[in-house]
């Protein structure tokens, strides 16, 4: 369970420690267009309010390097955005600071933070502040007749061919496969929960292996699709966005067999800045924040009251609200990320998915 903390004797705690008087937190994120949104929506706004410097980092997730930190004593990242199962695994290694129970404000309407984020948005060591998907994007230019519209086209190499962009992780490669190998969405879990379901997994991403250009980051499936070196890609749903909106490139996506997921923001534990992270931790978990990040980046917000708050993209004017992974149109089939199964699974699976891909 849950310890209870006090938001006010954690602050004053830490108000006694090395992070003494103004100084500078380093705030970790994922590069591209995702740190230019959140640089926009939540850093800028943020140093002007307090007068902190805020010192950018960027990275591919993993909780390689925050353990490193924790392990030695030398933490020098403060604040980190999160995939949610790293967070509660990060969690669960005494890796992430716990966030005081009373630290998250109001919603815009006035009621309770509790009632206004949406179930499961929030972790005992993070703080949920974007709904993404990983979806399924190409260039319509390389499909001059037939467009694909269903998860399943993109395994379809005889019918729409080309080479895809994967990210290099089983994570969302498998549940991609088994939709597409024509598990149901509330089925695929316990599918994979088995041997012959995992091998089911592993047989159809072999359909399409030589075909497939690993990809890390998140800003490299849109340079991919624009210099052709893909035809089609999975990428998130925001980084092909942006790159349609800022960029003008033709991408489409196919929402069909989304798979929606939660990112957190948590504290890497022994900061000596924990008062000034909380600040910013609530600052940034704000409606009004939330919401400003959805005008740059096309995320949901996870508090219900930032919702009716976004209106239009800030640079081009696009309303935002049917760019977004939890807008009613692209939830025909849809299939939220099982944190707790990734929690308990990641490090097996990673080891066969390495062994899978050396073969």
């Amino acid at each position: 369970m849950k310890r209870a903390v006090s938001f006010a004797a954690l602050a004053l705690a830490a108000a006694c420690g090395p992070g003494d008087g103004p100084g500078s937190l380093t705030v970790v994120s994922w590069g591209g267009a995702y740190a230019r949104a959140v640089t926009k929506a939540h850093y800028e706004p943020f140093e002007a309010e307090t007068g902190l410097t805020l010192a950018r980092e960027d990275y591919n997730g993993g909780l390689a390097e925050i353990r490193t930190q924790v392990d030695t004593g030398n933490v020098h990242w403060d604040i980190v955005d999160l995939e949610m199962f790293d967070a509660t695994r990060g969690c669960d290694e005494g890796l992430l600071e716990l966030i005081p129970d009373d630290l998250l404000g109001p919603g815009a309407d006035g009621s309770p933070a509790a009632e206004d984020f949406w179930p499961e948005a929030n972790g005992d060591c993070g703080v949920g502040n974007v709904f993404y998907s990983t979806v399924v994007a190409y260039h319509p230019a390389r499909f001059p007749r037939e467009k694909p519209a269903v998860l399943g086209d993109f395994f379809d190499l005889e019918r729409f061919p080309g080479r895809r962009g994967m990210r290099r992780s089983p994570l969302v490669n498998l549940e991609f496969a088994l939709m597409a190998d024509g598990v149901a969405t509330d089925e695929v879990y316990a599918v994979l929960d088995t041997e012959a379901g995992m091998e089911r997994a592993f047989g159809k991403l072999e359909t399409i292996r030589e075909q497939v250009v690993w990809w890390e980051a998140g800003a490299q499936p849109p340079q991919m699709l624009a210099d052709a070196e893909v035809a089609m890609s999975t990428a998130y749903n925001g980084r092909i966005f942006n790159a349609q909106v800022l960029e003008d490139q033709p991408f489409v996506i196919v929402w069909d067999g989304q798979v929606l997921d939660i990112g957190q923001t948590g504290i890497v534990a022994g900061t000596p800045h924990l008062k000034e992270a909380l600040e910013f931790l609530r600052f940034s978990s704000s409606p009004e924040a939330m919401a400003r990040l959805s005008g740059e980046i096309a995320y949901s917000p996870t508090r219900r009251s930032a919702l009716p708050l976004v209106a239009n993209h800030r640079e081009t004017g696009v309303p935002m609200l049917p760019h977004l992974p939890t807008s009613p149109q692209n939830l025909g089939r849809v299939l939220t990320s099982n944190t707790l199964w990734w929690s308990d699974h990641l490090d097996e699976v990673n080891e066969r998915f390495s062994a899978w891909l050396a073969r």
